[in-house]
């Protein structure tokens, strides 16, 4: 079994990021799962979620919103709709960004403007999340 498998995060601007890493986990639609090297072939659909993966002792952190990842025994592809490395992601900005979604949330509306609201304090929770604990682990 190889010791390092590749790990590409692509979005429809840019490669974000193209590392060996040992180990992957994302946040699959049923769950989330753990790729390591040599794993077998699978693709999943993303939710929302944190993307983490480890290189040798440490472990980074990126947001990632909805897309696809494909593993093979020697590569894991993530092809996500957004994703934001966690030093890319600014603190003060994602907190603005949760308080505005928890008004427009409790304002309520449509059911629509409801979903939507709650899909946007989903995502700027967890960029907020992702933000603050790269930040302490020095990650950023």
């Amino acid at each position: 079994m190889p010791g390092k498998i590749l790990l590409e995060v692509v979005t429809p601007e840019k490669l974000l990021l193209s590392q060996q890493v040992d180990e992957v986990i994302a946040p699959g639609s049923e769950g989330e799962f753990g790729v390591l090297p040599g794993h077998c072939h699978f693709l999943s659909t993303l939710r929302i979620g944190e993307l983490r993966y480890r290189v040798d002792h440490d472990t980074y952190s990126m947001a990632v919103l909805w897309g696809f990842a494909e593993v093979t025994p020697t590569k894991v592809t993530i092809m996500a709709e957004i994703a934001e490395k966690a030093e890319d992601i600014d603190v003060e900005r994602a907190t603005a960004k949760v308080a505005e979604a928890e008004r427009r949330l409790q304002a309520g509306g449509l059911p629509s403007e409801v979903k939507d609201a709650q899909v946007s304090l989903e995502k700027a929770r967890l960029r907020k999340k992702i933000a603050e604990r790269a930040r302490k682990t020095n990650h950023a």
